[in-house]
C-alpha cells in the first residue's frame, strides 16, 4: 500500500469533512480543491493544487481507504454510499500508536503548566481512544524506550497570562532577579515572545525603561501582573532573525562572527550527524582534522558547548574566541 504524504493525508480529511457536509451537500471536485486551497493555504488558487491532485486524493481513499464514495450525476458532485461512513473512523495501525504513546509521554512534562491545565484528561482520552493504556506512565513502554525525566518546569504558571498578553499586545510587570543580581528589580516589558530552552521557559520583550529587547527566564519572575495599558509591536524585531545567530538563548548581543573549528574523527561524525547550529559547514580533513566553520554569536552558550567536547576540539578562528576558552582551561586545571 501506498504511504501517503502528510499533506495528503490533511487533504483527506478535508474532502471527507465536505462531503459529509449537510450544510453543502454534493461538492464538486472543484469546490473539493478551493475547500483544500482555504484550508491548507489561506486562499482559493490552482498554482497549489489542481484538479488531478484532487482526482488521486479520490481515488487513494476508495482504495486504501474503503471509502464508499460515488459520483451524483443528477447533483454533479460527490457523496458517499454510506451515509454514516467517516474517514475519521479508520482504526490506527500499530506504528500510529506507538508514535502517540510517545509524543503521550514527551508533552506529559508539562502537566503542571497552567496552560495545559487541561492536558491530563485529553492526553487520556487519546490514550483510551486507540486502547493504549489509561495509565500515561504505563510502566510497560519504559521496557523499550526511556524518556528523559524533567522536574516541574518553574515559571511555567505564567505561561497562560503571558500569552494573552502577547496576542493582545498588553503590557505586563512583574519583579525580576537575574543571576547576577543580588536582588530583584521591577520591569515593565512589552512582550514579543514565549521560548522553551533545555527545558526552561523564557520571555522575550522590549523593557520600557531601557527601550531594548531582553530575554528573561521565567523561573527567576515573580509577581507577574498584565496590565491595560497596550503596546506597539516594534517593526524591527523578527522572531525568526532573532535567534538565528544564536546558540541557545542569548541574543541581540554584540555581531555574529565566522566561528572555525578543527575537530577529531570521532567528533566529526557526531556533528555531521548532529549538526551544531544551522549554519554549520563542513570544509573537509585538513592534516588529519576535520574543519567546520559556523556564523554565530560567541555567547556563553556557544562557549560552554565548546568546552564540553574537551580535546576533542580546538577553536581557529576568532583568535578572541580561542583565547577565552584557553584561559577558561587554565582557570580549570589551576582549580585541580
Amino acid at each position: 500500500m501506498m504511504i501517503a504524504s502528510k499533506n495528503a493525508v490533511l487533504r483527506y480529511r478535508i474532502i471527507d469533512r465536505c462531503i459529509r457536509s449537510t450544510a453543502f451537500p454534493f461538492p464538486s471536485k472543484q469546490e473539493l480543491r478551493e475547500a483544500c486551497e482555504e484550508e491548507l493555504y489561506g486562499s482559493v488558487s490552482s498554482s497549489h493544487i489542481c484538479d488531478s491532485t484532487i482526482e488521486k486524493d479520490l481515488f487513494a481513499m476508495r482504495n486504501e481507504h474503503d471509502a464508499p464514495i460515488k459520483f451524483s450525476r443528477a447533483n454533479k458532485g460527490y457523496y458517499y454510499e454510506d451515509a454514516n461512513y467517516s474517514i475519521d473512523e479508520i482504526p490506527l495501525n500499530d506504528k500510529d500508536v506507538d508514535a502517540i504513546k510517545m509524543a503521550a509521554n514527551v508533552l506529559y512534562q508539562f502537566k503542571n503548566s497552567s496552560l495545559f491545565k487541561n492536558f491530563d484528561f485529553a492526553i487520556s482520552k487519546i490514550l483510551d481512544r486507540v486502547n493504549i493504556s489509561d495509565n500515561i506512565n504505563d510502566e510497560e513502554i519504559e521496557n523499550f524506550v526511556q524518556f528523559e525525566k524533567v522536574n516541574k518546569i518553574q515559571g511555567s504558571e505564567y505561561l497562560e497570562t503571558l500569552l494573552e498578553a502577547i496576542k493582545n499586545k498588553k503590557k505586563v510587570q512583574f519583579a525580576y532577579q537575574s543571576f547576577s543580581a543580588s536582588e530583584k528589580k521591577l520591569r515593565r516589558v512589552h512582550p514579543y515572545l514565549l521560548k522553551e530552552y533545555r527545558h526552561r521557559w523564557y520571555l522575550i520583550g522590549k523593557n520600557e525603561l531601557k527601550n531594548v529587547v531582553q530575554t528573561y527566564g521565567l523561573d527567576r519572575l515573580d509577581e507577574l501582573q498584565m496590565l491595560e495599558d497596550s503596546f506597539t509591536m516594534d517593526n524591527s524585531f523578527d522572531p525568526d532573525l532573532f535567534f538565528k545567530y544564536s546558540l541557545g538563548i542569548t541574543a541581540n548581543v554584540g555581531h555574529p562572527e565566522k566561528i572555525k573549528i578543527e575537530t577529531e574523527e570521532l567528533l566529526s561524525k557526531y556533528l555531521l550527524s548532529q549538526p551544531l547550529h544551522l549554519s554549520q559547514e563542513y570544509h573537509g580533513e585538513v592534516n588529519g582534522k576535520h574543519v567546520f566553520t559556523y556564523f554565530l554569536l560567541p555567547t556563553y552558550e556557544l562557549r560552554t558547548q565548546l568546552l564540553g567536547f574537551g580535546d576533542e576540539v580546538k577553536v581557529i578562528e576568532p583568535l578572541s574566541l580561542a583565547k577565552t576558552l584557553k584561559e577558561i582551561c587554565e582557570n580549570v586545571i589551576q582549580k585541580y
